[in-house]
C-alpha cells in the first residue's frame, strides 16, 4: 500500500541541507509517495539559496522524484487554516487539496498543535512520528 505524503518546506530544505539527513528516508521508503506544492518548493529553493547555495542541486534531485503541483489554497473553508500564520496555511491547504494521507513538517511552532491531528482526511506529523506510523505499518 503507497502511501501520499505531503513534504512542506521545511522538510525539503533540511533533506537537502545535509546529504547525511536522515529525513531522506521519507524518499528511500519504497510505500511513500512524497508530493509537495510549488509554493513549499520555492520557499525550500528561497531558503538553501541563502544558506546553502551549493545544495541547491540536492534540493531538485529530491523534486526531482516528487510531485510538484501548483496546488491553489482557493476558498478552502478549514477552521484549522485560522489558527495558523498567513504564511503556513498554504501548506495545510495544498496537503488537503493533494490528498495526502500525512502532511510532514518540521515546524514544530506553528504545526506542533496539530501534530498527530486529522485535518480533512491529512494527520499531521512530525518527520519522527511519520517514520512511526511507516514502521508499525510493516
Amino acid at each position: 500500500m503507497t502511501l501520499r505524503a505531503f513534504v512542506d518546506a521545511c522538510v525539503l530544505f533540511s533533506a537537502a541541507y545535509r546529504s547525511d539527513s536522515p529525513l531522506r528516508r521519507i524518499w528511500q521508503n519504497k510505500r511513500t509517495y512524497t508530493v509537495t506544492s510549488s509554493y513549499a518548493a520555492e520557499e525550500a529553493r528561497r531558503n538553501l539559496a541563502r544558506l546553502r547555495p551549493d545544495n541547491l542541486s540536492q534540493l531538485e534531485d529530491l523534486l526531482a522524484v516528487t510531485q510538484v503541483e501548483d496546488l491553489s489554497v482557493g476558498q478552502t473553508p478549514i477552521a484549522e487554516l485560522a489558527d495558523l500564520p498567513e504564511k503556513d496555511r498554504p501548506i495545510l491547504a495544498a496537503a488537503i487539496n493533494a490528498r495526502a494521507k500525512f502532511l510532514i513538517t518540521s515546524d514544530k511552532k506553528h504545526f506542533g498543535p496539530f501534530y498527530g491531528k486529522e485535518i480533512e482526511g491529512v494527520e499531521v506529523v512530525s518527520p519522527a512520528m511519520y517514520f512511526e506510523r511507516i514502521e508499525s505499518e510493516e
